[in-house]
């Protein structure tokens, strides 16, 4: 088995967030439900663009925002996600390799344009994503490169994705690519309503093919349908890692026999845009560095601190000089009977 030359390769939606503060009055005339996730068609999104207020575009997307915050603490990464052959879909491609992501993709030419998400952020600093997924639904197991999945010691998988049908295809594709490769396969819920939507599905994933499970507390629950408690129990049982991050409670991380709690990491929160993300980026540039499981978990939360620090999704702060300087937690950790 040859050396992987990536630590990590992301797959998910190639997306623009386009990021705008908005009282909690505009999302009840929107009719929107606070905090999650949903899908829109091509005409909403435009007409919900031109109602919010002024927003900052950037690249996003949620494993593109991984990607990137684990290249800023040195991690060798890549990145798998479909664009248009349009300006939005130029921009996004120019971000992510400007961060230090290869990015190897195809833009897709002659069809729907590149996804965006409008995020509105509220005073509370929850954030509300409206998504038109554009050219991410294009995204299929034929884009799925077994010499790029092979490459990485982590291919990371972003839950996100899984609404475009072929999207689950192509995570199966991925998953056995990178396990006949002897890599670790690790997926991200990303979204409580994802969840609910796809919840057998994610379920036989799960049990099937990840190694490696990354979810907040309504993403775990959701999966499992019991409390938080019950939920974890049951992630410990299906697989080999799962790191559960439940806000200013910090984080559990759960391995076999092994159980730490990792204390979240202090910051002024003003947009939640991107935490789990980052999250995930921290952890995953920890453990592919083979840094012991607490000092994942504080990888995770210095790198979620920062982020939610500031508007955006992507660091501002060096990343690298902050976990270096930021002293150990001490994360309570012990082994179950």
């Amino acid at each position: 088995m040859s050396e992987p030359t990536l630590d990590i390769l992301g797959i998910g939606n190639a997306i623009v967030d386009v990021l705008a503060r908005a009282a909690d009055a505009f999302l009840a005339a929107e009719g929107l439900e606070k905090g999650g996730m949903r899908l829109i068609g091509a005409e909403e999104a435009e007409g919900l663009y031109g109602r919010m207020g002024p927003g900052i575009e950037s690249s996003g997307g949620s494993a593109g925002n991984t990607c990137a915050v684990a290249a800023a603490l040195g991690a060798r990464v890549g990145f798998l996600g479909k664009v248009a052959e349009d300006a939005l879909g130029r921009v996004f491609a120019h971000d992510i390799r400007a961060a230090g992501v290869h990015f190897p993709t195809a833009p897709l030419a002659g069809d729907a344009p590149t996804a965006r998400c409008l995020i509105l952020v509220t005073p509370d600093a929850q954030r509300t994503m409206n998504t038109y997924l554009g050219a991410c639904v294009a995204f299929s197991p034929a884009d799925v490169d077994p010499a790029e999945v092979g490459r990485a010691k982590v291919t990371y998988l972003e839950g996100y994705l899984f609404d475009p049908p072929a999207a689950q295809e192509a995570f199966r594709a991925a998953a056995r690519a990178a396990h006949a490769a002897g890599r670790q396969v690790a997926l991200s819920l990303s979204d409580a309503f994802c969840v609910e939507r796809h919840r057998d599905a994610f379920r036989q994933l799960v049990r099937e093919e990840v190694d490696i499970l990354f979810a907040n507390e309504s993403e775990i629950t959701a999966l499992y349908g019991t409390d938080f408690e019950a939920a974890a129990a049951e992630a410990a049982r299906e697989v080999a890692l799962a790191a559960l991050t439940r806000s200013e409670k910090g984080s559990l991380i759960l391995a076999g026999g092994e159980r730490h709690a990792v204390a979240a990491a202090p910051a002024d929160v003003v947009d939640t845009t991107g935490a789990g993300d980052a999250y995930a980026a921290g952890f995953l540039a920890a453990l592919t560095r083979g840094l012991a499981l607490p000092e994942c978990g504080r990888w995770g939360s210095i790198a979620a601190a920062e982020v939610i620090s500031h508007f955006g999704a992507r660091p501002q702060a060096d990343l690298q000089a902050l976990v270096a300087a930021v002293p150990g937690n001490h994360p309570v950790s012990s082994v179950l009977g």
